[in-house]
């Protein structure tokens, strides 16, 4: 017996309240914009400043112990993580402690770093410090720069790609679900206050890309059926087109979400927040490819007879397969 989240043949009408989905995406979509403008986000130590150190010990690193001991001093944001190479020896156990920018200069003041040290010392008496590297505002500021440049290009390749393979209606809902997607995100980190660092950018990339193979899917049983069903009502098109993909949409989140959940659960801290942005990713990219791309796709409307060229470019490479 095959395991099935949804029937095989279902018949949902997912546009009876199109005009109700729309508003709640615009609500949470202002809610998120709302926090973002009053609260900012909590940047880590990629997008503040701040030092890193590089530390060998014989003794194995215990990441929770290592917290504590520098728990007292209180450094602020600390991020700690255990190195693992092959080439390492036995005894060689190796962390990077990255600590944010204190007030009143860039680096950690030499007095800050011996005290480090000695409060390490009682964990691994033989800890060494091998490398102390410092991160000014002004890479902090660049590393923003390049993140959301990052984030507008991957969209932008999104919205080409779209309209060369389909048509710039299919386009515009794609990006409107994408946008959707990472403001919600943002906005989540924003009221939760959650680190946001170059980790949370690549779920951002990663919430993209898995957003858009879902639309995607969904707009090529779209474009098959408006082949298939030349007189057929658009909006019957668009809830035969869901109703038919339904079953693998599910059976792609809720697999997905199961691994995620795992390493949230039993991955540390080092990677909660990563897998709390596609958790939450997962969730919103789902709802927005039923909901935000295809309601857009109604709202526009599209060209309803494929076996002639129209004269909206974008439709050269629809027969392409990619």
């Amino acid at each position: 017996m095959r395991l099935r989240l949804v029937p095989q043949e279902t018949n949902f009408d997912f546009f009876s309240k199109w005009k109700l989905w729309l508003g709640i995406s615009c609500v949470l979509i202002l809610l998120a914009l709302g926090s973002f403008a009053a609260r900012g986000l909590n940047f880590g130590i990629d997008f503040r400043g701040g030092t890193t150190i590089r530390t060998e010990a014989s003794t194995g690193v215990d990441v929770g112990a290592y917290r504590d001991a520098l728990a007292p001093l209180e450094l602020g944001d600390a991020t700690i993580t255990e190195v693992f190479d092959p080439s390492f020896d036995d005894d060689q156990h190796v962390a990077m402690i990255r600590i944010q920018a204190q007030e009143g200069g860039e680096a950690l003041a030499a007095d800050t770093i011996e005290a480090i040290q000695a409060a390490l010392a009682t964990i691994a008496p033989d800890i060494a410090f091998v490398q102390v590297e410092s991160v000014g505002p002004k890479v902090s500021g660049e590393l923003i720069q390049t993140a959301v440049i990052a984030v507008v290009l991957a969209i932008g390749a999104v919205l080409v790609y779209i309209w060369l393979r389909f048509e710039w209606q299919f386009a515009l809902g794609a990006v409107a679900a994408l946008v959707h997607d990472v403001v919600l995100t943002i906005g989540i980190f924003s009221e939760l206050q959650i680190r946001f660092d170059l980790a949370i950018i690549a779920a951002l990339l990663t919430i993209v890309g898995y957003s858009l193979n879902d639309t995607v899917v969904v707009f090529d049983r779209v474009r098959e059926n408006l082949r298939k069903y030349k007189s057929r009502d658009l909006k019957d098109v668009l809830n035969m087109s869901i109703n038919e993909t339904l079953s693998r949409t599910m059976m792609t989140s809720v697999t997905t979400l199961l691994a995620l959940v795992s390493l949230f659960v039993l991955g540390g801290d080092v990677i909660r927040g990563f897998v709390f942005a596609m958790i939450w990713g997962v969730i919103v990219g789902t709802y927005s490819s039923v909901f935000v791309a295809s309601t857009i796709l109604l709202w526009l409307g599209v060209k309803r007879d494929w076996s002639k060229p129209g004269n909206t470019a974008g439709n050269q490479f629809a027969n392409i397969d990619a």
